[in-house]
C-alpha cells in the first residue's frame, strides 16, 4: 500500500499527488474514507474533483459498495482479539479487546485506565497464541502518563511462557531466567511502543493523523501497528471548552478526532483503546452517579464501553458497560507491581 501511484486517479497530476501524501493520504484506502471537503481543503481542488478523486480512489481500494452477510462475516474473522490476559476480562470481552474498533474505558482518578493502556502496549507485542496480536502499538499521550518504567515491570511480570515466546518471537537467546536477556527484551517492547504527547487538543487531533501516516509506514512490516492507545481522550478537552456556550464545538472536534481515530483502526485492524475521565451526575439519586465525559458523540462511536471502578486494596471492578453484542458483565482484576493480575 505504502507505494500506490495516487497520479492513477481522476485529477491527480504531480503536484496533486504530492499536497496528497503531505497530508497523509498516502494510500488509496484512506482516500476513499476521506469527504470531498477535506480533500478540497488539503489538496486545493474543487468539490467536484474531490468527489471523482474519492470514487476512483474507492474503486481501486475496492471498498463502499454493499456486502452480504456471508462476507461481512467472512471479515469479521479477520478481527483480532487482544487479551487483557486476566480470563474473567477477556470472557467477559468476547475474547479480548476488538481490532477495528473504539475500546472506551473509563473511570475516576486512580481506577486503573493508564494501568490497562500500559499493560496492553505490552500485551499486543506477544505471539497470538500468548493472547497478542504480535504487532507494534501507539500512544498518543495527553496527560503525561506514558512511563517506560512500568513498561519494564510489566513485562518482567509477564508469565514465563509468555516471555519465551517472546524472545523466540525476536530471536534473542537465552530465557526468562537470564539478565541480560531480560534486558534485551525490555528494550525490545520499549522500541515497538511509538509515543507521542499531545499539548493540546488541536495538537492530539493532528496526531491522530499522523497515526495514520505511521500505521501505513509499518503495514508491510515484520511488526505492523496493532494498537493505538489515547490516554486520555478527553482532558484537552474538557480543559480547553469550557461552559454551555462551547459545548457544540468541543463534541463536532470530539467527533472529527474519533473518526480519525476510527479510521485507523479500521484500515490497518489494529486496535484503538481511549481512556476517559468522569464527572458527577447530581441528578443522580441511585446507584453511580459517575459518568463518562463526551456525552452521546462517544457513547454512539465507541464500540465497547468499560467502567473501571476502585475496590479494596489493590481490586478493581471491571464492568462491561456497552457492547454490540455482548451482555453487560461484571469482571474483578488486581493491579499490582507487575501488571494487571486476576483477583
Amino acid at each position: 500500500m505504502a507505494d500506490v501511484d495516487l497520479e492513477e486517479l481522476p485529477g491527480v497530476g504531480p503536484a496533486t499527488a504530492e499536497k496528497l501524501r503531505d497530508a497523509g493520504f498516502e494510500s488509496f484506502q484512506s482516500l476513499a474514507v476521506a469527504s470531498p471537503g477535506e480533500l478540497s481543503n488539503t489538496a486545493d481542488v474543487g468539490d467536484s474533483t474531490a468527489s471523482d478523486i474519492i470514487q476512483g480512489a474507492r474503486e481501486q481500494a475496492d471498498i463502499g459498495g454493499f456486502e452480504t452477510g456471508s462476507q461481512v462475516l467472512e471479515r469479521r474473522e479477520r478481527i483480532g482479539k487482544l487479551k487483557w490476559k486476566i480470563d474473567e476480562v477477556d470472557e467477559m470481552l468476547g475474547g479480548g479487546v476488538e481490532t477495528q474498533s473504539i475500546t472506551e474505558v473509563y473511570g475516576e482518578f486512580g481506577a486503573g485506565k493508564s494501568q490497562v493502556t500500559h499493560q496492553l502496549v505490552v500485551n499486543v507485542q506477544l505471539p497470538p497464541e500468548q493472547g497478542g496480536l504480535g504487532g507494534s502499538a501507539m500512544f498518543i499521550d495527553s496527560e503525561d502518563t506514558f512511563r517506560p518504567e512500568r513498561i519494564d515491570d510489566m513485562v518482567r511480570g509477564l508469565p514465563n511462557e509468555a516471555l519465551q515466546a517472546a524472545m523466540d518471537d525476536r530471536e534473542i537467546e537465552g530465557s526468562p531466567d537470564d539478565d541480560e536477556a531480560m534486558e534485551e527484551l525490555v528494550q525490545d517492547f520499549l522500541d515497538k511502543i511509538h509515543v507521542a504527547k499531545a499539548f493540546n487538543s488541536n495538537h492530539q487531533m493532528l496526531l491522530a493523523e499522523k497515526a495514520q501516516e505511521l500505521a501505513n509506514e509499518h503495514e508491510e512490516s515484520e511488526w505492523p501497528i496493532r494498537l493505538l492507545c489515547v490516554d486520555s481522550l478527553t482532558a484537552h478537552f474538557r480543559a480547553e471548552y469550557v461552559g454551555r456556550g462551547e459545548l457544540a464545538e468541543r463534541q463536532q472536534k470530539l467527533n472529527r478526532h474519533l473518526h480519525d481515530l476510527d479510521k485507523v483502526g479500521n484500515l490497518y485492524n489494529a486496535a484503538v483503546v481511549v481512556t476517559n475521565q468522569v464527572a458527577s451526575n447530581p441528578d443522580s439519586f441511585f446507584g453511580d452517579p459517575t459518568q463518562p465525559i463526551g456525552g452521546n458523540i462517544l457513547g454512539h462511536k465507541s464500540t465497547f464501553r468499560m467502567y473501571l471502578r476502585k475496590s479494596k486494596g489493590d481490586k478493581r471492578i471491571v464492568r462491561l458497560v456497552d457492547a454490540p453484542n455482548l451482555a453487560d458483565g461484571e469482571a474483578v482484576m488486581r493491579v499490582q507491581d507487575e501488571g494487571l493480575k486476576p483477583e
